[in-house]
Formats: C-alpha cells, structure tokens, sequence
C-alpha cells in the first residue's frame, strides 16, 4: 500500500515534490509549442505539483528553512511557475496567462528573492539567476506594454552587469553584454510615440468588433484564429527572439484588456509593481467577455523544414472557420548584404541555451548563418532562384535557407493571409491563381522603401524597423516618421486629433470597400475578422501614402501590392484617398511632402483640427500571499 502523504514528514515531502516538478518543467519546456491544445494536459500536470509546492513552502516556511531551503530557491520556485504561465501563454495567446507571468515576477523584484544576502562574500551562480530573471521579466514587461518597468529592469540590469564584473573579474560577462546592449537599442527605437496609443485592438481607439457590418456578398466569415510570424535581417533590432517587427505585430494581434490603457495613463502613471500600483495589476488580465486572442507562433531563424513542418501542422489543427496569417519580413535571396568582419554574433542566445527558461531557447546565430560570398557569386540557375526568394538566415546551405513562392502553394487548401515584407515580396505575385483551393489574400510591401527623405537601406530599417510593417501596426507613427515628425517631444492632444482624422478615413475606406459591386470575395470573407479589416484598412492608408509622397511620385517600387487587386476606388489618386492624406499633412504643415491633384481640398473639420499643428522637427490564479513579506 502507498504510504499515507500526511506520515511523510514536510522537508522530505517538499524535496520529493521538487525533484518531480523539475522533471515535469523540463518536459514541458521541451515540447513544442504550436500544436493546438496538445500540451494543456502537461502544463496542468506540472502546474498542479507547483501549487503544491507553493503551498507547502508559505504554511512550513521556517521548517524548510530550517531543513536547508535558501531565500533564493523560493524565488526559482516563483520564477517557473511564472515561466509555467509565460509558456502557457506562448502556446496559446491568452494574455491572462501573461498577466500572471507578470504578478510573479513583480513579487520576485519586489521582495529581492534573488539579491545575495552577503554582500562580502557574493555568489557569482546567484548573480547570474539575478540577470537570466531580469532577462525573463524584460521580455514579459515588453509584451505586456509595461515600458516604464522596462526601463527600471534595463537600467537594473545594467548595474547588475557592472557589479558582476567589479566582483569576478575572472569572469566572462561579454555576453551579457550584448544583453543589456540589445535590450537599450530595442527601447530606442520603440519610445518614439509609444505612450499615445496601444498597439493592441483597443475599445477605447478601435471599432467595437459587434458593430462590424457583414456584407450579404461574403458566402462565410473566416475568423483569424492562427498566426506564424517570423522576421530575419541581419543585425535586426532584438532582444532576445523578439524583433522589433515580430513584437509589433503580436501587439497588433492581439486585444487591449478594455480601458486598462486609458486607465494606466500611458506615461502619466509609473508602474513600480510594488504599493498601491500593486492593486492594479489585475486590470490587465483580459476581459473574459472579449473573442480570444488569435493563437500566434513565432518562429525565429527557423530551417525551412522546420518553418513549413510547423505550417503543415498549424493548417492542418486549423478550424473550419479560420483563417491564418502568415507574417514573412525578410531580405530577399540575393538582396541580402553581407556580415561585415567586425559585427558579433548574436551571443544572448548563448546565454539562453544555459538557462531553464521557456521564453529564451533558441538556435545560436553565428557568421556563419549569413550568405556567404559564394551566394553573391554562383551560377546564373542559382542565382535566378535565389532571386525569387526569401532569404530567412538559417544555418544550412542551397534551399535549407531559402524560402519559395512555391513552398506555400500546398498550403493553400486552407485560407490563409499573407503579409510578406521583403524586396522580393512581388515574387509571391505568383500564388495568386495557383491556388489549391483557397484564394489567398496577400498584402505585399514596396520593393523599396522610404524612412524620411532617404531611400532605406539596411541600416536604416534596422534603426526603425519595416515601415511596411510599422504602417500594418502603428500608421499614424508611420505617418510622422515619413514626414520627419519627431514623437519626442510631440503634443498628445494634437496626436489624438490626428487620430480620429485617421479613423474617420478608414471608416471612409471601410464603407466604400463594403458597397463595392467589384471586392472579391475573399476580402468580404476576411473583413468581418476585426484584426484583417484593420490590417486592410491599414494597408490602403499605406498605398494612398506612398502613392502620393511626392519624392517617389508614380515609381511603382515604392508602392506596396495586395491580391486579389481592390476597387479602383480606393486607390492613392482617387479623391476619398487624397483628401485623407491632405487631411492629415495639413493638420503637421507637411503638405508639400505630397503631390495631390488640383481640386482636392481640407474638409472644415479638418481645418478646425489643425489650428494646433506641429512643425515638423529632424528625426534624431495562484496568489502571493501567505510569504510573511519575505
């Protein structure tokens, strides 16, 4: 017979339950994470022995404590359970999980779990759990839009870093290093205009899902239930496997619990996890009456076998009414500039593969993942497939790096959306009628693209990001950044106004696409999904911008392409297209930055609008209770 649990004595019982949720973690961790509701039954399982575990240690502390059991090992207990609800929450999108990562992590900071208790005397294992958790906390701070936290966590973690290497200087902390180094570009390029809105669909800025009208032409409405997004460019703004496009595009997946931005205030309110702000952190958990996040799977710098495995398997799990989008940004086979001699490789994935956290596992990348100067020079078969391609960086050589039109085309007995980034993304013209069964809609970015008044190059994207991409999920940021408008120092108020100039023309758009006697049907399908229609709607601000930028006035490279083709109406030199744009250069003083036609003029809302104009500038479940305050 088993041995009744309450005879075990509590020490005993405690390290018994550890070393089987060790074992459970590390199972987990090394599941994938994009198969549909396959991994519920193992994060339950483990989650259950964790409880216990965190039960066990608030009634017994001083017991365990008395037994040998550190200050430190109660915050690696907080830390994977809040990795526990971080996985979770990777599997399936839902942001209450991400909220929950959060309230752990914020106990562990708050209550210095992981600070070493002599001082005379440190620990250089301890040190290193206190960077790999501020790395961890960073991550869900980022994705929770917390940026005040990660602005406390990367100045912390860069005097951490400091002290650690004052203390061992027999250590190597080159890699971390690089940590705190990717963590402040990726902040510098993200501040601009980040407090004026999320990028999240939010109640408070976007159109109740509810009031979204279905056109009788649509035969089914398809809901986005699946995402792959996957981004590649050599020296690409990062912090650890979210790029900067990647992050922005799980933002604009996904749902603002409702008013909580409002409420927080953007920039107004300081979030130091710890007082009265404590109380608050449940407003972020999502609201249970709002649709489910769409499931989203990143994929960084994956092989292309891996890539069109994990697609097989998101097509085949998909539900009869889905959709899925697939998000591509990535410099094209033979347009990739090569790795000068002197860049470092990415080392923070190094420092991943030594650490027990789900978030930070990914493949090294060294030189060696660039394209060699053979790519640059090899025969003329190779270099025209190349050229129709995406290059996506992985290890390997020939085909195990480069990603083909063609490679998608079995995939399209389901439908999909696809939005790929790139200088080779018109190659992709050629799915469209090559369907298996399902129309695909495509939106295509530029062949060439613009960031200010400069053609950009590589180093310009990798000091933005896309502007296709940023178009797709921050327009109005786009917007200014076009037209040299700094968001430093630029005024909310005028922002705001802006930005219902900005909704009032997409609804514009959104109503001439939904009477449209020639819209294909594929779009009528995908409008009635809140997260698509904005991405269209998105899209054709985007085209109506570009097309009427009077720098690249009528050059085709500069415009983006969907397919199926939409209404002419819509288009940059209709009139519902111009007087949009004019709109808004008017309302910054930057008309002279486009070439409307003769005719187009400010509507008198406008022009009340703009009075506060800005000139332009030069762009320079378990709770916490219970520890006694431990």
């Amino acid at each position: 017979m088993a041995a009744n649990p309450s005879s075990i004595p509590i020490t005993e019982l405690f390290w018994s339950l550890l070393d089987k949720a060790d074992r459970k973690f590390s199972l987990l961790r090394d599941l994938p994470s994009f198969s549909r509701n396959r991994n519920d039954l193992d994060f339950h399982k483990a989650f259950k022995i964790y409880t216990q575990l965190w039960k066990l240690q608030q009634e017994h502390r001083q017991k365990l404590v008395d037994a040998g059991l550190k200050r430190w090992e109660v915050g690696e207990l907080a830390s994977r359970i809040a990795q526990l609800y971080y996985g979770q929450y990777q599997r399936t999108s839902d942001s209450s999980f991400l909220s929950e990562a959060f309230i752990f992590y914020e106990a562990i900071h708050s209550r210095e779990y992981f600070c070493d208790a002599s001082p005379s005397s440190p620990d250089p294992a301890l040190a290193n759990k206190q960077l790999r958790f501020l790395a961890r906390f960073l991550i869900v701070c980022l994705l929770l839009g917390r940026r005040e936290m990660v602005s406390r966590l990367a100045s912390q973690l860069r005097g951490l870093l400091h002290e650690c290497k004052k203390n061992f200087q027999e250590t190597d902390f080159k890699e971390w290093k690089h940590v705190v180094q990717e963590i402040i570009r990726f902040m510098k390029v993200d501040t601009p205009f980040m407090n004026m809105r999320p990028l999240r669909y939010s109640f408070v800025y976007d159109s109740n899902p509810d009031s979204i009208s279905v056109s009788s032409h649509a035969k089914r409405r398809l809901v986005l239930r699946d995402a792959i997004l996957s981004t590649y460019r050599h020296n690409e703004v990062k912090f650890t496997e979210l790029t900067i496009d990647t992050y922005r595009m799980i933002q604009c997946l996904e749902w603002e619990p409702c008013g909580s931005f409002s409420l927080k205030g953007g920039a107004n309110i300081s979030h130091n996890g710890s007082g009265p702000n404590r109380v608050n952190l449940l407003q972020d958990i999502r609201d249970p009456s709002l649709p489910p996040n769409p499931r989203k799977v990143i994929l960084y710098r994956p092989s292309i076998t891996h890539y069109l495995m994990v697609l097989a398997t998101v097509c085949e799990e998909l539900p009869p009414d889905g959709i899925l989008l697939i998000y591509l940004s990535a410099p094209g086979g033979l347009q990739t500039v090569a790795l000068n001699s002197g860049n470092s490789p990415d080392t923070v994935d190094r420092i991943a593969e030594n650490s027990d956290n789900l978030e930070m596992a990914s493949p090294i990348n060294s030189p060696s993942d660039s394209p060699s100067q053979s790519s640059f020079h090899g025969n003329d078969n190779q270099k025209t497939n190349h050229e129709a391609s995406l290059w996506l960086g992985s290890r390997g050589t020939g085909g195990s790096k480069y990603l083909y039109p063609c490679d998608l085309i079995p995939f399209t007995r389901k439908p999909l959306f696809l939005v790929i980034d790139s200088g080779n993304s018109h190659a992709f013209k050629v799915i469209h009628g090559s369907e298996k069964g399902q129309t695909t809609a495509m939106l295509l970015s530029p062949v060439s693209q613009l960031i200010g008044t400069d053609v950009a190059t590589d180093s310009v994207h990798h000091q933005h990001g896309s502007q296709f991409t940023l178009f797709l999920t921050a327009p109005l940021q786009a917007f200014c950044l076009l037209i040299n408008v700094s968001g430093v120092n630029f005024d909310k108020d005028t922002y705001n106004k802006a930005e219902k100039l900005l909704s009032s023309s997409l609804s514009e758009w959104e109503s001439t696409l939904l009477t449209s006697s020639s819209l294909h049907p594929v779009w009528f399908e995908t409008l009635g999904d809140p997260f698509l229609r904005r991405l269209l709607l998105r899209f054709i601000f985007c085209r109506a911008v570009l097309g009427l930028y009077a720098q690249t006035f009528r050059q085709e490279e500069f415009l983006p392409t969907c397919l199926p083709h939409l209404p002419d109406s819509v288009l940059p030199e209709e009139p519902i297209s111009q007087t949009a744009v004019m709109r808004l250069a008017t309302m910054f003083n930057a008309k002279d930055f486009f070439a409307f036609s003769d005719g187009i003029v400010v509507s008198e809302f406008a022009k009340d609008e703009s009075t506060t104009a800005l000139e332009p500038t030069d762009i320079q479940g378990l709770h916490l209770s219970g520890t006694n305050g431990c």
